[in-house]
């Protein structure tokens, strides 16, 4: 035995990974994580150590029974005075009396002699079985661990669903394995160290909208690397969402099996992506497997729990119900059911669920396999019945008592959302909001697309140069061509800017960043975008805002008003006035006042705006408005760098 990996060492020695780690920080041993390996002379050494930890306790509980022999004697002693076995060890207390003696040789008062031997021996074992009886009433219940909750990620024909497939009939019995995603979206494997729970999410994408609403649904992501194709730009994208996450992550190079397989070529592209693999000196856990011929799936198993271990997972049963709802569908004989991950407490038949600004009775529930259940603890995948409306994905779940409680749920999530909608309009960013705590370390997030690798690499090359002591770039996806769904998702839920050089996004991938107030600048030239960069990192991110002309009209009378003052009754001669628009007003080649329309009308309707060709009544701040007067009306808009 040359080298062994540490989680192999514990399983022989019969301790936990984090014993194990402990012993190994003691010693100084550098590792890297509990599948790192170690010399074989560390191996002895931590066998002694603990041999004799085993010695040591097994001593401490060879001297408790002296006492407790002692305590059996006293017992003894006083339950039976009568026998001859107590009467040698009461002669020869000092306290009885020859005087005290009866002809027949027994105590003639039971009260002094049965006392003091009552007293002594019997007292000290009385109060260790009291010390030993105290601590247990009010000791806290631990809470158990969970089943990890793993997704698979990577690019297309890969072999993501192969490997699910795999685990699937090798992991699941024959008779559930027929309809397990007809059912739900998850399914579970038994291993050798307990329960493993999936998500067959259909990709990274899903992944991250989950993600989006605040819920961490998975607790590790396995990226699938194909050996005969290496890292592809679905690859680079997986990576970079599960990073995004602050998951877990283990790489399975797929498709070793193949003859023009490479798994090196694999581990040093990896590398470049600063994602350095345990066999090269980091702490990456890559596992070849082969989804055809299952070589190499248990090692990838192992590693899962091994890793669900470490993170130690753990939720309890009986804390209070919380969930995540993975997706949701309308069956046209059922209705709408949706699938939840149960993550804290236990589900039952007839509970009240509150989804967003939604609520609902469970009136069914089915497993992983189709089967009808009554109940789901943690890390269990159910079907639900019993919402009116489609959940939408990502959303928690929480129970209510009954109707009325959900009800007061959902109004006061209501009334939260109005008042957060009205102060995000009442409000602005302060500057630290913006720039982020006073002395700290601020991250700059941003997604880098580029028409050309060679691009890409100089764009990376002039971000990394950027980079300061209080300020850190962290270029999260770098590729080639226009920017996808995809990384916009991934923006909105790392709040990062998407900077495009010689490419242009999609009019429909627009409308989503729009939407979810992505930012996304192109830039043609080199320069402007690296001025950008440096405003970002500067924080002064303020637009930049030109005056655009918007239309004139013609005064032609002036009608007094009680309470509005003066109001021009004009001709719209060209483009459009709007209400709240800046105001030029020309009198003759002068310019006599600047402001702005503070009233528009059509008849005794108030408008907006008003076209080319129609009259109006304009209301200035300004009441020396005369007839003849032409109104210039322009707005400030702000200008889209390119």
């Amino acid at each position: 035995m040359s080298k062994i990996r540490i989680y192999t060492l514990a399983k022989e020695v019969g301790v936990e990974n984090h014993r194990m780690l402990e012993i190994l920080d003691g010693l100084g041993v550098q590792y890297k994580s509990v599948s790192s390996t170690i010399e074989e002379d560390t191996v002895e050494l931590i066998k002694q150590i603990l041999a004799e930890e085993g010695n040591d306790a097994t001593g401490g509980q060879v001297s408790d029974p002296a006492p407790e022999s002692v305590t059996q004697a006293a017992e003894a002693t006083t339950s039976e005075p009568v026998s001859p076995t107590p009467a040698p060890t009461a002669a020869p207390t000092p306290e009885p009396a020859p005087g005290q003696m009866s002809s027949e040789g027994r105590p003639v008062n039971p009260t002094p002699t049965p006392a003091p031997v009552a007293a002594q021996p019997v007292s000290p074992a009385a109060s260790a079985t009291q010390v030993e009886e105290r601590p247990a009433a009010p000791a806290e219940r631990e809470v158990p661990h969970r089943a990890p909750v793993v997704t698979i990620m990577g690019h297309v024909d890969h072999g993501k669903t192969s490997l699910l497939d795999y685990i699937r009939k090798t992991k699941v019995a024959a008779k559930e394995a027929g309809g397990i995603t007809q059912h739900v979206g998850a399914f579970e494997a038994q291993t050798s160290k307990g329960r493993i729970v999936f998500i067959d999410t259909p990709g990274h994408e899903a992944f991250t909208t989950i993600r989006a609403r605040g819920a961490n649904v998975a607790d590790i992501a396995i990226i699938v690397i194909a050996a005969d194709d290496s890292l592809m730009p679905q690859t680079r994208e997986a990576i970079a969402h599960a990073q995004a996450a602050k998951v877990p992550m283990i790489i399975a190079i797929n498709k070793i099996d193949l003859a023009q397989a490479d798994p090196e070529r694999v581990k040093t592209d990896l590398t470049q992506l600063n994602l350095v693999p345990e066999e090269y000196g980091g702490d990456l856990v890559v596992v070849p497997v082969s989804a055809r011929s299952g070589e190499g799936v248990e090692d990838l198993l192992e590693y899962i729990s091994l890793t669900a271990e470490l993170e130690d997972l753990r939720a309890d049963p009986q804390g209070e119900f919380a969930g995540v709802v993975i997706e949701g569908k309308v069956d046209k004989q059922a209705g709408v059911l949706a699938t939840v991950m149960v993550q804290e407490g236990t589900l039952h038949i007839g509970d009240f669920l509150v989804v967003g600004e939604r609520y609902g009775k469970i009136k069914a529930m089915s497993d992983s396999n189709g089967g009808r259940i009554k109940e789901a603890g943690p890390s269990t995948p159910v079907q639900v019945l019993g919402f009116s409306d489609v959940p939408e994905s990502g959303e928690k779940v929480v129970s209510a008592k009954n109707e009325h409680a959900a009800r007061e749920i959902v109004e006061a999530r209501a009334r939260d959302r109005h008042d957060t909608e009205n102060a995000r309009v009442r409000n602005r960013l302060t500057l630290e909001e913006m720039m982020g705590p006073i002395g700290s370390v601020r991250t700059v997030n941003l997604i880098v697309r580029a028409d050309t690798q060679g691009s890409v690499e100089a764009l990376q090359g002039i971000l990394a140069r950027k980079e300061s002591d209080d300020v850190k770039i962290n270029v999260m996806f770098a590729g080639i061509g226009s920017p996808s769904e995809a990384d916009v998702l991934l923006a909105s839920t790392a709040e990062a800017t998407i900077l495009c050089f010689s490419v242009t996004p999609a009019g429909g991938v627009k409308k989503i960043a729009d939407s979810k107030g992505v930012e996304i600048k192109s830039y043609r030239i080199i320069y402007e975008l690296i001025d950008e960069v440096d405003r970002l990192i500067k924080g002064t991110v303020d637009p930049v805002f030109e005056e655009k002309y918007l239309g004139r009209a013609e005064v032609r009378m002036i009608i007094k008003h009680p309470r509005s003052g003066n109001i021009a009754g004009s001709y719209v001669t060209d483009g459009s006035l709007k209400r709240n628009a800046k105001a030029k007003v020309t009198r003759g080649r002068q310019v006599v006042y600047e402001g702005t329309i503070v009233g528009l009308k059509r008849f005794k309707d108030d408008v907006r705006e008003v076209q080319t060709g129609y009259e109006c009544g304009i209301n200035l701040d300004w009441d020396d408005v005369m007839e003849g007067d032409i109104i210039e009306a322009s707005e400030m808009v702000e200008v889209t760098q390119a």
